[in-house]
């Protein structure tokens, strides 16, 4: 009897639909304001499920989706949110995302999109797994295409475009501009069936590839350039370095040399001739400079050493702390947490991921265990996946490789 049960109890509730729609009306209302974004309805939206993808740029996607689409929306999303006691029981109650276990093949992930489909929900996926942190659409695994043939149903491409301007990852404030999110395409089965992997990850590629290292309008706000270093660790002149930021303004403590982000969100060299016009030139930069590191070269000293706070994962439960302001440093082979007289090694050789959550939490993918690290508010989490992975290209001799993790 209990089999039976188990077997017809729904992921799909009638709660979800009445939530949904308060949702719609507080938070629909909230984001035009902060947010400046004009939402398009879906209106050829018929009563039958689809799978929405969309390019990520902002913590409110979400909810950008919710404001064009009728109904619940279904979203897979990272394990994190399950792990924090009864405000994951509350979200998972209230709305049901469906989790994913990040940089893995999560066969329970794929299985629970079988079953909400089957029962006529609709699914919501960042194809990216990741938001930008340069402005430019980032990479995208093609394993979203066997996924979308076997559910099924109409693929609809959603379009998010001024996001990174109003509100770029590796910031905490909201500037004043303009934005836009609308359904840009839908491809129903009977298009794609008979398209190869190859051609429907081409379209669906194409089709949410947004690049906003371009100046297509003002994005004003008087600490635009606050917590850059979130997501740059390479300078120009002194190469692996760190940086500070205060208003507009992003120093290299190596080199004291002082770059401007202006509110068109182009770069300007305080003093001196920046070879970068935009965050992308410069991620793009230090993209290369990690693809030609060697890490094998740097295993007796740390290249980085910082403080932070380290728990353990419980998933789909809670985090358990381990230690606070403990000691991290990075290698090119391994990622060592000192407190007082404990350790943690992390060799990359014995770790499945290295992933970056949020504006700069790190996880660790140890053995059967996940670690979650949080530093300050200038802790560049993204240093820490791109050498992981640069060690992982390596040693598998995959050294032109130049996929790092993002």
């Amino acid at each position: 009897m209990e089999k039976r049960k188990a077997k017809k109890k729904k992921w799909t509730k009638l709660r979800h639909s009445i939530v949904t729609c308060v949702l719609r009306l507080f938070l629909g209302f909230y984001t035009k304001i902060k947010y400046g974004i004009k939402v398009e309805r879906f209106r050829e939206q018929e009563k039958r499920p689809y799978l929405i993808l969309m390019n990520h740029q902002t913590a409110f996607d979400q909810f950008f989706i919710g404001m064009a689409f009728k109904g619940p929306v279904y979203y897979l999303a990272s394990e994190d949110i399950f792990s924090n006691g009864w405000v994951s029981s509350l979200i998972r109650y209230l709305v049901a995302p469906i989790p994913i276990k990040k940089q893995t093949t999560d066969v329970r992930a794929i299985l629970n999109c079988l079953k909400v489909a089957k029962e006529g929900g609709t699914i919501a996926i960042a194809p990216e797994g990741n938001r930008t942190y340069s402005g430019r659409t980032e990479y995208m695994s093609p394993s979203i295409v066997p996924l979308a043939k076997k559910l099924g149903v109409p693929i609809v491409l959603f379009r998010i475009e001024g996001g990174y301007g109003v509100h770029p990852r590796w910031s905490d404030v909201v500037r004043k501009g303009k934005m836009r999110a609308y359904v840009s395409q839908v491809i129903y089965p009977e298009e794609y069936a008979s398209l190869s992997d190859d051609e429907l990850f081409a379209i669906v590629k194409n089709g949410l590839y947004v690049d906003e290292a371009c100046v297509d309008g003002e994005y004003k706000h008087k600490r635009c350039a606050e917590y850059l270093e979130r997501a740059l660790y390479v300078c120009p002149e002194c190469k692996l370095s760190t940086f500070e930021s205060c208003g507009d303004v992003i120093t290299c403590t190596k080199c004291e040399k002082q770059i401007r982000y202006k509110s068109t969100k182009e770069l300007e060299g305080i003093g001196f001739e920046l070879p970068f016009r935009f965050v992308a030139d410069w991620y793009d930069y230090q993209s290369d400079f990690m693809n030609s590191f060697d890490p094998t070269a740097h295993d007796s000293e740390p290249l980085y050493r910082e403080k932070v706070n380290i728990s353990e994962v419980i998933p789909c439960q809670k985090k358990e702390p381990i230690y606070d302001n403990a000691e991290i440093s990075l290698y090119g082979t391994r990622i060592v947490i000192a407190s007082g007289d404990d350790r943690l090694c992390f060799d990359f050789n014995e770790t499945s991921a290295v992933t970056v959550l949020g504006k700069n939490k790190l996880n660790i993918y140890h053995g059967d265990k996940i670690y979650q690290i949080k530093g300050e508010k200038r802790f560049n989490a993204l240093k820490y996946v791109h050498m992981y992975n640069r060690y992982k290209n390596v040693v598998k001799g995959e050294e032109n490789v130049k996929f790092l993790g993002l």
